[in-house]
Parts: C-alpha cells; structure tokens; sequence
C-alpha cells in the first residue's frame, strides 16, 4: 500500500530508524499490573509492528490523520476494532480504557505539551509514558529545580511521576527531518496517590509562580493578598524555578491558610 506523506499542519515526523523504533518499545515496561497500551501518533506503524508483537499487551493505537487510519488498518487487521480515529486532546481516555494504562508514542511536536497535560489529567489512571518529543521539551520535564529550563511542567509531572531522559535522536533518522533534536522520556507513575494539598489549588500556584520567572515568589503571589506577615517568610525571597514540588505542596497549604 502507498506510504502516507506526513502532514505538517499535524506535526508528523516518521521516525524510519528500526534500531531507535526497537529501542523505545523496549523502554515500555508496564508497571503495576498494567495491561493497555495506548500509542499515540502512530503513522505508518513503525512503532506499532515491534508492539503487536508482545502479544501480552492489550495494544490499541489513536490517529487523528485520516489517511494514516486506513494504511494502519490496511497493514494491521488484529489491530482493526482498536484504531481509535481521533484527537487524543479531545479523547476521555477513562471511556476508553478500564484500569490502568501505559502510553507510548512519537508524539506530534506541535502538540507534545499539550499530551503531557493530558497525561496529568489522566494521571489515577496513566502509570507510564514513553514519548519522544522535541529534546528541549524533553529536557524541561525532566529538569531538577535550579535549573534554566525548570517550569510549569516540570514540577507537575514530578509531583506524580518519576521522569527520566532515557536518550537523544538526530534529525536525519525522520522524514521528514525536523528542524530541531528530539529526545525520548519515561514516566513511571510514584506512589503519591493526591498530594497534601488542595490539587487544584496545587496547579494554579505553580502556574502563578512561573507566571514571571525572574521574579521573587514576592512579586509573582502578589494576586494572594497574602498578610505581610506570610510574605515576610524566606520562601517569598526565591524565584519559582528554586522550589521542588515538596516546596509548592508546603506553599500551597500556606496560600489556603492565609486567603
């Protein structure tokens, strides 16, 4: 069957390296009973021909891309009732899936923050992700505190999961070759089942804190009306990006003491 040519307004670029293709299916390990497994993006298949072989997984695959549904169930009949033809954005995967659920994937770049985001709504349920995405993105979610790169979502992830940078892809193994180096990650989901916080109030502060970077939490909480006696304290005087998430739990339950 012809090949599907990647579309730019969706972000595709095929990965044509077997050995890296090989490479990140062999980082899905399927924690905590997982079962279902969700590829996101899958193209041409050159992620799902290694995963329905490990015929252990309950694999199904979400494409947005029309023309990539009908080659994927053209060239993968056992996958035909499990190709989900829709935006995983727009997808309650809760409907879709019982139980917990490893997510694997090439992620469209344009939209590689946004399926983090996902994840994280999905969190009780998403034990583990294996993704490759832009290696600046990667880098960002997985980045300590003090780092440059440390934000928004780096600390949201790292609330519930473990994240590491597993290992960088050059360009010239896509077609098309994107402009920028990608990188693959994994998440394991950590045994914090909620935080001892206010979890909606959680991700508002963070997101407020970061709100202006180079400022002191001072300046970027200002919003709060906090009591000059709570802005007095010495956490006021750092910058988001010097906080861990154990930081921002104890600066949340702060914020609900004192508005």
């Amino acid at each position: 069957m012809q090949k599907v040519k990647p579309k730019k307004h969706l972000g595709q670029h095929f990965l044509t390296d077997q050995q890296i293709a090989r490479a990140i299916v062999d980082l899905l390990q399927l924690p905590a009973e997982t079962r279902n497994v969700l590829e996101i993006g899958p193209g041409m298949g050159v992620l799902t021909q290694y995963l329905v072989l490990k015929q252990e997984l309950n694999l199904s695959v979400i494409e947005i891309d029309p023309e990539s549904v009908v080659y994927l169930k053209a060239n993968y009949p056992s996958l035909h009732v499990k190709i989900i033809s829709a935006d995983i954005l727009k997808t309650d995967l809760s409907k879709h899936f019982e139980g917990n659920l490893s997510v694997i994937g090439n992620f469209p770049y344009n939209i590689s923050s946004q399926i983090f985001f996902k994840v994280l709504a999905h969190r009780q349920q998403v034990t583990e992700v294996v993704g490759m995405l832009q290696k600046e993105v990667a880098e960002r979610l997985a980045a300590p505190p003090g780092s440059k790169v440390y934000g928004i979502l780096s600390v949201l992830l790292q609330a519930f999961y473990t994240i590491k940078y597993e290992f960088t892809v050059p360009p010239h193994v896509f077609d098309p070759p994107p402009k920028v180096q990608s990188a693959v990650i994994r998440l394991v989901r950590n045994d914090i089942a909620a935080l001892n916080c206010d979890e909606k109030k959680f991700f508002e502060v963070v997101k407020q804190s970061f709100g202006t970077r180079r400022k002191t939490l001072r300046n970027c909480l200002k919003p709060y009306r906090l009591p000059e006696t709570v802005t007095s304290l010495p956490v006021f005087d750092q910058r988001a990006e010097q906080l861990g998430v154990a930081d921002f739990v104890e600066l949340t339950r702060l914020i609900e003491a004192n508005t």
